[in-house]
């Protein structure tokens, strides 16, 4: 079994990357890609883009510290299906990342990992854009991400959203089912 905590309602202040086309390599840079250990991988994230004195990356400022919702610009995560760059985002303490559009591969590997993928309207997303470091309420149970005087509806396939709300991957649920599989190879119906 998986050590994931169940998602159900992340809510934190937001960090913005507006730009579109962030790409996986972008995120975190192939030099990171040297294992398959989570732990640590925050410290490449964005690492190209980071470490200006100026502190001009929304990263690199003060106010980002602990945020745990990145508000992204459209097809985020894009490029080659890099689950390293979900772990180095969820290694950095986020819970969510909300765009109007992500990358397909990216979206699967968050929801494979516990990382909330949210896409909203772009009137929504506009509005979390103007005002960085708004706290917002990502409920994965109701489908909606709230703020003061907005809310924004977002769609998760059932069984993802599932799994995010009981903590559990596609593994967890198939060996909860451990006695019925096994009574199905023997030839036994459990319903007997």
């Amino acid at each position: 079994m998986t050590s994931r905590q169940p998602v159900s309602l992340v809510r934190s202040r937001t960090v913005v990357l507006a730009a579109a086309d962030i790409d996986t390599d972008q995120i975190i840079p192939a030099r990171f890609l040297k294992g398959t250990v989570r732990e640590g991988l925050g410290r490449g994230l964005f690492a190209d883009w980071r470490g200006d004195a100026s502190r001009s990356f929304a990263l690199d400022r003060p106010e980002a510290a602990g945020a745990q919702v990145l508000v992204a610009g459209a097809n985020f995560g894009c490029g080659s299906s890099r689950e390293h760059a979900v772990w180095a985002l969820m290694d950095a303490g986020f819970r969510a990342v909300v765009s109007t559009k992500l990358a397909d591969i990216f979206k699967r590997n968050a929801l494979q990992n516990g990382l909330v993928p949210v896409e909203i309207d772009e009137a929504a997303h506009a509005s979390l854009v103007a005002a960085e470091g708004r706290e917002v309420r990502v409920d994965v149970a109701a489908l909606t991400v709230s703020w003061a005087g907005g809310v924004a509806a977002f769609a998760l396939p059932p069984f993802a959203r599932r799994c995010l709300l009981e903590g559990r991957d596609e593994l967890d649920i198939l060996l909860s089912h451990e006695d019925a599989i096994a009574a199905h190879e023997r030839g036994v119906s459990l319903e007997a």
